[in-house]
């Protein structure tokens, strides 16, 4: 309880500390985009913590391979790679829609390179998650965790 309150506390602080420096910087060093991205996985974090994940890298990337993890949590004994998509409209298509075949293939990729640098003895069972983020005018943020979005695998003809 003391946990959640702690972690609903900090978010709360770091999302007013993002609301003045967007009205002290009115040229942002970041595109739009990249911002709302940012958010969203900041808005993941702390959702995932509250689910009682724990975070262990944001953003990861070793290696030669293009690209970056959002997250990776432990849920339980299982170790989860998470994509964030947050959009700001439901008009075009859905956020978890962008997780398209190629962002898999380099997902998988990247979990693999972060799985070898792990002791053969402690390989755990793993999972692909999405997390999605809709910031809609007018409205709460509305976030959705989407475990095993898809697998280490692509059957052929899936485009999902």
């Amino acid at each position: 309880m003391l946990a959640n309150w702690y972690l609903n506390g900090l978010e709360r602080f770091l999302v007013a500390l993002d609301a003045v420096a967007a009205r002290r910087k009115r040229n942002s060093a970041l595109p739009e985009h990249l911002a709302t991205g940012e958010r969203g996985e900041e808005a993941a974090f702390f959702f995932l913590r509250r689910k009682g994940f724990a975070v262990v890298a944001q953003r990861w990337n070793e290696g030669p391979v293009p690209g970056d993890i959002d997250l990776i949590a432990w849920d339980g004994d299982v170790l989860c790679f998470v994509e964030v998509k947050t959009r700001t409209s439901r008009e075009v298509a859905t956020a978890s829609s962008a997780v398209d075949r190629n962002k898999r293939k380099t997902l998988r990729r990247l979990a693999g390179q972060y799985l070898r640098q792990l002791p053969e003895s402690e390989q755990p069972e793993t999972r692909f998650d999405i997390v999605t983020v809709y910031e809609l005018p007018g409205q709460a943020q509305q976030i959705q965790l989407i475990p095993a979005a898809f697998g280490w695998g692509e059957r052929f003809g899936d485009e999902a």
